[in-house]
């Protein structure tokens, strides 16, 4: 359907279409618009400067876990608890990777006889009828506090020099001949 308009003693033909198209376009030109920039508090402003903060984001503190009465102390906290995380959720997503391509640990998970690979990749190792027994999944779940508890902490006094510094003196692959910008960027990316 068309409407007609009369505009200056002529016909003119103007497709609902294309007129909707056209508000569409501009309509959708303001999600490419640059966002205002908010003003930071004084707080945040103190971490502006910490290892990590780059840009284009600079200090990025999307929760507000920062606001308020921030310490030093809180944030060195929430820093190491990051650090851990994400370490955990890189152990899990290499194990993924791996399980899903068919590698598995060799032997039997149980007494019965049950393979490490007669299990399900996935979500359905922990679910489903072919899932792991629930005394094996208590068992990793022991065995991953253990390490938590044992290992995955930062030991005061054990020459650590950093927050999130897992070594605590026993390993070091190459990170004390790098000298300190070197370990900056490391420890940035």
């Amino acid at each position: 359907r068309y409407h007609t308009f009369v505009h200056r003693n002529h016909l003119t033909i103007i497709p609902i279409m294309k007129s909707a198209i056209i508000a569409a376009i501009i309509g959708s030109a303001a999600a490419f618009a640059p966002a205002p920039v908010a003003k930071t508090t004084s707080a945040i402003n103190a971490f502006e400067d910490e290892l990590g903060a780059q840009p284009p984001l600079g200090f990025f503190d999307p929760f507000g876990m920062l606001s308020g009465d921030v310490t030093q102390e809180r944030f060195d906290r929430l820093r190491y608890v990051e650090i851990k995380h994400g370490r955990i959720c890189q152990l899990a997503f290499l194990g993924q990777v791996v399980t899903r391509g068919g590698l598995h640990l060799p032997g039997d998970i149980d007494y019965s006889g049950d393979s490490f690979d007669s299990f399900p990749n996935g979500v359905a190792a922990l679910f489903g009828p072919d899932s792991i027994p629930t005394a094996g999944l208590v068992q990793i779940v022991a065995f991953v506090g253990w390490l938590e508890c044992a290992f995955m902490r930062d030991v005061e006094g054990t020459g650590n020099e950093h927050i999130g510094d897992f070594r605590n003196g026993y390993i070091d692959f190459g990170w004390d001949d790098f000298d300190e910008e070197e370990k900056l960027s490391k420890r940035a990316i």
